[in-house]
This record gives structure tokens, sequence and C-alpha cells, in this order.
């Protein structure tokens, strides 16, 4: 990012693209991966919120596919969910406490095929700004800031996610391909 930013600074065409970049960077590093959902239910505030929500007797039922342990649905081949009750929330303080083995060689979820994905897309992210950095003379700014945005359009969990990163990868393959194609204005001139 600070490379690119003394590329911005040499490049009126590159005006903004820095934090654009770092925008989209972070998007993709900030992750929800078990050990960040385990945090947002044990640190009280979701409790706080159905609590105040609902009043009586009412029990918090959890709709989860943890990918450790769900099957797979044979037909469409996506982790099948399963319902978990209250009992949940001792898994999830329990598993927020284990946060330091993210990145490790014992995280056990880092080993899933989505980690290795999100895991991935941010090299690819990174290996891109690299690309941008070394052809900022010869790259087409416009095709940079699509590409760059990309992100935006990654969302969900499970087989959602991968769905959108696979639609995204083609978007991705093609922008690439264009990255250094000349600009309008040098077309019309």
């Amino acid at each position: 990012i600070e490379q690119l930013a003394r590329k911005e600074a040499d490049h009126k065409k590159l005006v903004g693209i820095t934090e654009f970049a770092a925008k989209y960077l972070f998007k993709l590093m900030a992750y929800k991966d078990e050990y960040e959902v385990a945090r947002l239910h044990s640190d009280g505030v979701f409790e706080k919120k159905i609590s105040e929500m609902f009043e009586g007797d009412y029990k918090i039922k959890y709709h989860l596919a943890p990918p450790l342990f769900s099957r797979k649905d044979p037909d469409t081949g996506h982790l099948k969910k399963s319902e978990y009750g209250s009992w949940m929330n001792l898994v999830f303080r329990s598993l927020s406490r284990l946060k330091f083995l993210r990145g490790t060689r014992f995280d056990i979820f880092g080993y899933t095929a989505e980690r290795r994905m999100e895991r991935q897309l941010i090299k690819d992210y990174i290996e891109i700004i690299d690309k941008i950095v070394e052809s900022a003379e010869v790259i087409n700014a416009d095709v940079v800031r699509e590409l760059l945005a990309l992100p935006e359009e990654i969302r969900g969990f499970g087989h959602v996610k991968e769905a959108n990163v696979a639609a995204v990868k083609v978007k991705w393959d093609a922008l690439v391909s264009r990255l250094t194609e000349p600009t309008s204005e040098k077309m019309a001139a």
C-alpha cells in the first residue's frame, strides 16, 4: 500500500487509488472465521439484543454448518445445517478464547477449503497491487479501479461465498487481461 501511495503521488491518473486499494484489501483481510463468529456470539451484545427484543420464556437455537462436522447434501454438495441449542454459548466462549491459534498450524479451521480460499484471495489482491505499482506508467486506471473494487461483490459464507468468489474470479481474469490496454483518452488521440 505504501508503494502504491508513492506511485499515486507520481501519476495523476491514479489519484485516490491507494485509499481504494486499502479499503478493499482490508475487506478481504477482515473475513469472519469461526473464532470471530464465536467472539460475536459470546461478547454479551448478541444476548442483550435478544433479551431486548423478546420477553418471557424463550429459547435460542442456532442453525449452523460447522465445516469440520457437517455432512454434505447429496444433491447440492453444500454443507447441511443442523440445529444446536443454547449450550453453543459455552462452545462460542471457549472458541473465542482460542483465536490465538488463528493462522498457526494448530488452527484446525485454517485447513478448510473456505479459509484457504480466503487467504488466497488476499495473496492474489496483494499481487495485483504489486503489478499496478510495477506497471503504473502503462496501466488503464479505469480498469484498475474496477478490478480493485471486486471484493465488494464477495459476500456470504460457505457455498454462497464460494459462488460469489467464482463469479468474481471470471471478472478478475478478464480485467487483469485488460490492465494495460489503452484508455479511451489515448485511443481518441
